[in-house]
């Protein structure tokens, strides 16, 4: 075999010299065939031409819908979705989720049109060095319009608040479900709905609404725990203008139907309203402040400048000494919380009571109080309503609450029985009864039959009840009290006896429904040792699913 081989290698060597021409053209064609072949990139170049595409893909993504259409939102007074995340958090901390994410759409053309991101930027961020999740809806794309993949979105950032323990912001800013895909919009809006359900109560979730709101998109919002508007450039309702006009043949605008003004003053949807998002974006930043990420920590705790012995001098005397003369319970909550800062919420709406966040000692408290000034501190359907969802926040969110006691009763007549007063009344009363968390409440002067006992009273566990020397706790005033019991004798003198006996402190001190009588200037002071002291605070309740409050 070997030498049949070398005789062949041999015979083609004498060949070759014999016609040297020919193998001059065998490696001539050789040559040409190498230089004609596709020559393969090498490692480096394939890295560097994939990074060049990948830089376009996500400089596209990152210009939305367009300049020109940036342009008209910036026209419009409306910061672009990327610009919010930015000016939320804190700088250079957000950290992008799914940028090149895009629907999955066949129909109506929509298989030609290129949606990186779909409308929707999503991702982690910190603020005030404490991490969030966000997501802001990007108008410039498709009208923010919600699909199936920017839901999925969406989900993808809530399940993993829940999972690590942190606030879920929402910024919103979208024409709806986008109608192209059908049932698939609305199945994502679903399963948005029912992350919003599992995360309740477990971790924050918030609401900015920048933009409009309309259809099944106002519901998630609504289940969320608070939900903040932009005058002039948000707007929320379930149909819009031309439904109303088509069904009702009632006339309205955006603004009338569903603004800012008329959900933080009329329907109560909305708990706060600013002026422009800059505005808007920081107060959800100062807000993110006072509340805990989870269910499962605690507050953050600020040092305070405010020593937690200050004397609120300027709280004696406060009270009239004529019953029916008004005054601003806000002085009372500003003077003896930290700084005497209170960030309220719904200010415009239910203004007969009060609720909001301060802190006391550098913790964070739920504030609750009668406000004199409207319908003299009564309770009604909506402050009863207000209150009721107030409380049950800070108790699933761990934070103590200071009840401010300055109420003759449940608001009269039929609008209000009619309405359902006494179920939603109960509300309050369920909300408190419920509530474990540490509850102080401090009777600076009215407090009449049952809303005596739904506002926080010792009966409903309240673990430091106090009084004013101003304090009156009885049934009910004392002319109408002497009018049903003396029925018209010696109404003069009997109605100074009542007031003697009743408005006043003495005898529900006797009793130990109020654990002491305080001075008005002492009222920090003790509030902040209570605090203190409750911190370890734990009580088990009956095991069940859950109650059945009623709603």
């Amino acid at each position: 075999m070997l030498a049949r081989a070398s005789a062949f290698a041999g015979a083609a060597a004498r060949s070759a010299a014999r016609r040297p021409h020919a193998a001059a053209l065998a490696t001539g064609i050789r040559s040409l065939a190498a230089a004609a072949a596709p020559v393969a990139p090498t490692p480096a170049e394939t890295y560097k031409k994939f990074l060049t595409k990948l830089e376009g893909a996500e400089k596209a993504a990152k210009l939305g819908g367009g300049k020109a259409r940036m342009d008209k939102q910036h026209k419009r007074g409306k910061l672009t979705a990327r610009e919010r995340v930015e000016l939320f958090v804190d700088e250079g901390t957000f950290r992008e989720y799914d940028m090149l994410k895009s629907h999955r759409c066949q129909d109506f053309g929509m298989d030609e049109v290129a949606m990186p991101g779909d409308g929707v930027i999503t991702g982690h961020g910190y603020v005030n060095g404490r991490l969030v999740y966000v997501f802001s809806q990007d108008f410039t794309v498709a009208g923010g319009s919600l699909s199936e993949t920017h839901a999925e979105k969406i989900c993808k950032i809530m399940d993993r608040a829940v999972e690590v323990g942190a606030p879920v912001i929402g910024l919103n800013d979208s024409g709806g479900a986008r109608i192209q895909e059908g049932v698939d919009s609305l199945a994502g809006y679903a399963e948005v709905f029912q992350r919003n359900v599992d995360a309740s109560g477990v971790v924050p979730q918030l609401t900015l609404i920048m933009g409009p709101c309309a259809g099944g998109a106002v519901y998630s919002p609504a289940m969320t725990d608070f939900t903040f508007m932009v005058r002039d450039t948000s707007y929320m309702f379930v149909t819009g203008p031309d439904v109303v006009k088509t069904v009702t043949q009632e006339t309205v605008t955006q603004e009338v139907l569903g603004g800012a003004k008329t959900h933080t003053s009329k329907s109560g949807v909305s708990h706060l309203a600013f002026d422009n998002d800059v505005e808007a974006l920081r107060g959800m930043r100062e807000f993110v402040s006072f509340l805990p990420s989870s269910n499962r920590v605690p507050a953050p705790h600020v040092d305070p400048n405010d020593s937690a012995t200050r004397s609120c001098d300027m709280l004696e005397g406060l009270v009239p000494t004529d019953p029916n003369v008004p005054y601003d319970m806000k002085v009372v909550v500003r003077e003896v919380l930290d700084e005497r800062n209170f960030f309220e919420i719904m200010p415009d709406y239910a203004k007969n009571i009060i609720v909001g966040f301060g802190r006391m000692d550098g913790r964070t408290v739920g504030v609750v109080g009668n406000q004199p000034m409207e319908l003299a501190g009564c309770l009604d359907i909506d402050s009863s309503v207000k209150a009721a969802r107030f409380v049950r926040f800070c108790d699933a969110f761990n934070i103590p609450l200071l009840t401010f006691v300055d109420v003759p009763g449940f608001l009269p007549g039929t609008g209000q029985e009619h309405g359902g007063i006494i179920r939603h009344g109960a509300k309050l009363l369920y909300a408190y009864a419920e509530a474990s968390v540490p509850k102080l409440t401090v009777i600076t002067r009215k407090a009449y039959g049952g809303a005596y006992d739904v506002m926080s009273s010792k009966h409903l566990r309240g673990d430091g009840n106090y009084a004013w020397p101003s304090a009156q706790i009885a049934v009910m005033g004392a002319k109408g009290a002497v009018e049903i019991i003396f029925r018209g004798k010696d109404l003069e003198k009997r109605e100074l006896e009542y007031t003697e006996k009743f408005a006043n402190p003495l005898r529900a001190a006797e009793r130990g429904f109020v654990d002491a009588v305080i001075s008005p200037a002492a009222t920090r002071r003790v509030l902040c040792e209570d605090l203190a002291i409750l911190s370890t605070k734990k009580r088990d309740a009956p095991k069940k699913k859950h109650g059945n409050i009623p709603l």
